[in-house]
């Protein structure tokens, strides 16, 4: 994952989800979950949607949030 080395920024980031990773666009220590609201800290951040550009706090929310 690429990540701002500007750890000392407090709230929310913005990122570009990609499919390998995530670019910092603007400095933040977490983003918003898409699907429950609840915030991610960055180091913690593994699940997203590329196609959406949206992080998850979560593999079930992911899923849930995917579903068809």
């Amino acid at each position: 994952m690429l990540m701002s080395s500007n750890r000392e920024s407090g709230g929310e980031a913005k990122l570009r989800y990609g499919p390998n990773g995530f670019r910092v666009l603007r400095p933040g220590n977490h983003v918003i979950c898409a699907a429950s609201g609840v915030p991610v800290a960055l180091e913690d951040l593994r699940y997203w949607s590329v196609e959406r550009q949206e992080p998850y706090a979560s593999a079930q929310l992911a899923t849930e949030r995917l579903k068809p």
